[in-house]
């Protein structure tokens, strides 16, 4: 018999539920990158909605009469203003373009709350698909009002107030199938390098969004508006949500028999030989529930909860009563201000420090989404490596807040400069944000008091990352407030933001390192 070719064995060596679970994690990945990258054109479009003209203007203002025939009403293609696209040609544009931030993450953070809600309660593949049609259509829907000459700011105001309510579809239902496919065994690193979605969208949205943003600004939107709406129908053709829909195994096989604790992060040695002795039955551990009770540090573990479709859904105040949800979801607010502030400022920061073109400032700003990339994967292998998710992200956060200040500082000193600390500051900010949207939601929503209730995940998602979106919308708003007073004083807000989300997790970084200490003394006894 002939020897199989080098493909077929590769292919051949990996089983069918492997094969199964990287096509959920690729298809997954895939969906909520073309997510970001629909929200990051408006972050590239400001440069060009606003110009910067008031060397022209100080010259023309040697003759009023001279200066008021010349921004006389001239019919156009387009835009009749010399400072920019009309409303936001006037000399509060950062208030106005902050507004736009705001009426999107306002309406995402208000909607995420009952997304999570809603998504319990239908089936992911429709849901996800109708929320990825709907955003395709108001993403294109901001760029049709360069084409139709559109100026009137209530038309992209409500144009993106629509797009953060049906964007909310998206997260719970990516988060909670990812969940179903895989289980907890290295979850921080397999979320991590998942996790990248993120940056890896925002890097795709800034270059389609540059490539057109000093010819045609319509296009930055219009085109990411209909990959996000390819995607879709993507979803409705191909999102498995469950792996008992294609007969899978639920989760993957491990032999691991310490577990890592969400709310205090404690290793628990599994009972093997008493186990029959207690009447109790030893557990998978990968059915093993990941969190203990804020009291102590002991597992009670529970694996006969039902199927996906005979539990009940969590309630609201049910899920905010798991420990660590309400500690992480304020540390989310005050880390994803920060994070989402440099995503919807950063180009146009570097077009006032750096003056460069929009373009140009768009491509650079993509090393602050390629630091985030980076510092996902290792926050995620840090904390698997540690067994501490808040103590991981307590550390990057202390990193974080001299780092804000470097870089408002070195970012002066030339181009160098920047793309060194852009890289650097992207890491330490997204770490931190990857993670608790990704491994400690997940490990959360698989609590032991939910009993195995899997439909509970999209609960705690939503809640966990509506809060932050709350953060996300406050960061963006007081960006622009802040501004006008100097760049530097919104840096000042970062750190303090970054302060705050540290201060929200010692109680969590105490028990972890509590039940370590507790767990050395029991093993030298």
């Amino acid at each position: 018999m002939a020897q199989l070719p080098p493909g077929i064995r590769f292919i051949t060596s990996f089983s069918r539920d492997q094969w199964y679970r990287a096509f959920i994690f690729s298809l997954t990945f895939l969906l909520y990158a073309s997510f970001h990258l629909s929200r990051k054109p408006i972050s590239i479009v400001k440069g060009e909605l606003h110009k910067h003209c008031a060397a022209s203007r100080e010259v023309e203002l040697d003759s009023y009469k001279e200066y008021a025939a010349q921004i006389q009403p001239v019919k156009k293609p387009f835009n009749a203003s010399q400072c920019g696209w009309e409303p936001f040609d006037k000399n509060n544009y950062k208030q106005l373009l902050g507004a736009l931030d705001y009426s999107f993450l306002c309406a995402y953070a208000v909607g995420m709350y009952l997304s999570g809600l809603i998504g319990e309660r239908l089936p992911i593949r429709y849901y996800l698909t109708g929320g990825m049609l709907a955003s395709g259509l108001f993403t294109a829907m901001f760029g049709l009002g360069y084409f139709y000459n559109i100026h009137n700011l209530w038309f992209y105001i409500m144009a993106q107030i629509a797009n953060g309510l049906v964007q909310t579809t998206g997260w719970p239902s990516v988060v909670t199938c990812i969940g179903n496919w895989f289980g907890k065994g290295r979850r921080g690193l397999i979320m991590g390098i998942w996790n990248s979605h993120t940056s890896v969208g925002n890097i795709l949205g800034s270059l389609i969004a540059a490539y057109w943003v000093s010819t045609c600004w319509g296009l930055s939107f219009v085109m990411p508006g209909v990959i996000v709406a390819v995607m879709g129908i993507v979803c409705f053709l191909f999102l498995i949500e469950h792996p008992k829909d294609v007969s899978c195994s639920c989760t993957p096989s491990s032999s691991s028999k310490t577990f890592l604790n969400g709310a205090s992060r404690c290793r628990i040695q599994m009972p093997t030989l008493n186990a029959k002795e207690n009447g109790k039955p030893q557990q998978d551990p990968e059915v093993q529930h990941l969190l203990t009770d804020s009291e102590n540090c002991s597992v009670s573990l529970n694996s006969s909860g039902e199927g996906r479709h005979g539990t009940s859904a969590i309630s609201f105040l049910g899920a905010l009563r798991i420990p660590g949800v309400v500690e992480f979801s304020l540390c989310l607010l005050f880390a994803k201000l920060v994070s989402y502030t440099f995503l919807f400022w950063l180009p146009l920061y570097i077009t006032n420090v750096e003056h460069l073109d929009a373009k140009r400032a768009g491509d650079l700003s993509t090393l602050f989404d390629v630091g985030g990339i980076f510092g996902g994967i290792l926050a995620g292998l840090i904390s698997d490596r540690l067994e501490k998710r808040a103590s991981t992200c307590g550390m990057m956060l202390l990193l974080a807040a001299p780092t804000l200040y470097m870089f408002s500082t070195v970012s002066k000193m030339g181009l160098e400069a920047t793309v060194v600390m852009l890289l650097i500051s992207g890491a330490l900010v997204n770490g931190p944000y990857a993670l608790i949207t990704t491994a400690v939601s997940a490990d959360l929503g698989t609590h032991k008091s939910l009993k195995g209730n899997a439909r509970a995940l999209s609960t705690v998602t939503a809640i966990i990352d509506g809060t932050g979106s709350v953060g996300a919308a406050l960061g963006p708003l007081l960006a622009g407030l802040i501004s006008p007073s100097g760049w530097n004083n919104v840096f000042y807000m970062l750190m303090v933001a970054d302060a705050c989300a540290l201060l929200l997790l010692l109680r969590l970084i105490q028990k972890e390192l509590q039940c370590d200490a507790d767990h050395t003394l029991f093993k030298e006894h």
